[in-house]
C-alpha cells in the first residue's frame, strides 16, 4: 500500500519516486509491446529502419554486426528484426519484417533523404518502396525521426513508431512497461493541465539566483505522448512514451542551458524566442557559437514545446526516455510541425537547422541549478506543478483520481 495515498499504484510510493530505478519491470517482450501499442496487429506489413554514415555498404548483408561499434542498430537488429522474424510476426498476423538502413541525418528531427537501402545493397526509395507497401514502420535509429515520419505517414497512410536511442536500460525498462497504464497517467496529468493559459518555471542557481521563464499558452488543449498508436489512422509514436506537452505562443524571460562541453549559460527569451546566451561557467567560445547561430538564422530560438514528464523510470542517460520521467520538465526549440505548432523546416535558413532539439531539466542531466518551482495558471486558477524536482501535490491528487 501506499504510503503516499492507498489507491496509488507501487510505482507510485513514495521511496519508488525518491529512488525510480528501484521500480520493478517485466523483461523487455517484443510482442507485448507490437500487441499493446499497435492493435490491431493482423494482417499489417512491418519493417524496422536503422541509420548509417554510409547505409548501404553497412547494411548489405548485415555487415554492421562485423563492425565494432553501432550499439543502437545491433540492438534493432536482435531485438526487432530477429524477434519479428523469430516468431512474433506469426504471433501477432503480421508479415514482412525486412530491415533498411537509410542515410543519417546528424540532427534531431531533420527530414530524411528519399534514399534507402536493403539488405542486398539495393538502392530504394522512402516514398515508392518504403512509405506505400508497409503498415508499420519502426524507426531504430541515433537521431529522431518523429518530426519527418509523422508527417509522411499522414501523407501515406502508414502507423509507426520512433526509438531512437535506444540502450539496455530503456529496453528493459522504458519500453518494457504497460503502455495502457502510461496512457492513463498522462490522460490525468493532462486533464490536470489542459487549457491552461500560462506556465512560470522558477530555475535557482548555484549561486543563489533564481531564473524565471513564463510560456503563454493560450488556454489551448494539452497533448500527451502516451505510447498508443491504436486503429489504422497514421500515426507515429514516440517511444518510450509518456509527456503532456504544449506548443508555447509566446514566452520571455530568462533559463539556464548546460551545453553538451558543460558550459552553462542564461538565455534571454524574449517573444518566443531566445535572442542571446550569456556564460555562468566553462567555455565562452560554447557561448559565442550559440550566439552566432542565433544571429545567423533566429529560428533557431523559437521555442517550440514545452513537456512535462509522466512516468516513474530510472535514468538511462538518454533524453528520450530521461525527459518521460514524473518531476522533470523540458523546452525544445525548432520546428514544431509534427505537434500541432506553425514552425516548418522551409522556414530556416539552412536545412540543417530545422531540427527539433529537446533541453531537458533533470537532476541528472542539470545538476547545477534546481526547478525550485513551477506553475500554471489557468483562468482564475493558480496550480504548483513542480517543486525541487518532484511532482507536486496537484499532480499526485490528479493522478488517484478515478
Amino acid at each position: 500500500m501506499s504510503a503516499l495515498c492507498p489507491t496509488l499504484p507501487s510505482y507510485l510510493e513514495e521511496e519508488i519516486l525518491l529512488h525510480p530505478e528501484k521500480r520493478q519491470f517485466p523483461p523487455f517482450d517484443l510482442r507485448r509491446l507490437l500487441e499493446t501499442v499497435f492493435t490491431p496487429t493482423s494482417g499489417c506489413r512491418i519493417c524496422v529502419l536503422v541509420d548509417f554514415a554510409e547505409p548501404q555498404a553497412m547494411i548489405q548483408n548485415f555487415r554492421f554486426l562485423q563492425e565494432e561499434g553501432f550499439p543502437i542498430q545491433k540492438r534493432a537488429y536482435e531485438h526487432f528484426h530477429l524477434g519479428l522474424k523469430n516468431g512474433v510476426m506469426e504471433q501477432l498476423g503480421m508479415h514482412g519484417g525486412e530491415m533498411f538502413a537509410y542515410r543519417m541525418t546528424y540532427g534531431s528531427n531533420l527530414d530524411m533523404a528519399d534514399e534507402v537501402w536493403d539488405t542486398d545493397g539495393r538502392t530504394l526509395s522512402f516514398d515508392r518502396d518504403i512509405y506505400p507497401q508497409y503498415d508499420l514502420i519502426l524507426c531504430i535509429s541515433t537521431y529522431s525521426a518523429t518530426a519527418p515520419l509523422t508527417a509522411k505517414a499522414k501523407q501515406f497512410g502508414f502507423r509507426g513508431a520512433t526509438l531512437h536511442g535506444v540502450n539496455d536500460v530503456i529496453l528493459s525498462s522504458g519500453l518494457a512497461v504497460d503502455y495502457h497504464e502510461v496512457s492513463r497517467d498522462a490522460e490525468k496529468i493532462r486533464l490536470a493541465m489542459t487549457k491552461a493559459d500560462s506556465i512560470e518555471i522558477d530555475f535557482t542557481l548555484e549561486d543563489g539566483r533564481v531564473l524565471t521563464a513564463w510560456l503563454g499558452l493560450d488556454g489551448q488543449e494539452a497533448q500527451k505522448s502516451h505510447g498508443l498508436c491504436l486503429g489504422l489512422e497514421p500515426d507515429i509514436a514516440n517511444l518510450p512514451a509518456g509527456e503532456v506537452y504544449f506548443v508555447p505562443s509566446d514566452a520571455r524571460g530568462q533559463f539556464p542551458m548546460k551545453y553538451e562541453d558543460g558550459t552553462l549559460g542564461v538565455l534571454e527569451v524574449e517573444n518566443r524566442c531566445i535572442i542571446r546566451s550569456s556564460l555562468i561557467s566553462g567555455n565562452q567560445a560554447t557561448i559565442d557559437a550559440h550566439n552566432a547561430r542565433l544571429q545567423d538564422d533566429p529560428m533557431t530560438g523559437t521555442l517550440g514545446e514545452l513537456g512535462f514528464g509522466t512516468q516513474v523510470l530510472p535514468v538511462s542517460g538518454a533524453d528520450i526516455q530521461d525527459e518521460k520521467v514524473l518531476g522533470t520538465c523540458h523546452l525544445a526549440t525548432g520546428r514544431d510541425d509534427h505537434l500541432g505548432g506553425d514552425i516548418m523546416p522551409s522556414m530556416f535558413k539552412k536545412h540543417e537547422n530545422s531540427t527539433h532539439d529537446d533541453i531537458l531539466f533533470a537532476p541528472h542531466k542539470t545538476p547545477n541549478f534546481n526547478i525550485s518551482q513551477v506553475r500554471m495558471k489557468r483562468g482564475e486558477q493558480e496550480e504548483i506543478i513542480i517543486e525541487n524536482f518532484r511532482p507536486s501535490r496537484y499532480i499526485m491528487d490528479a493522478l488517484t483520481a478515478s
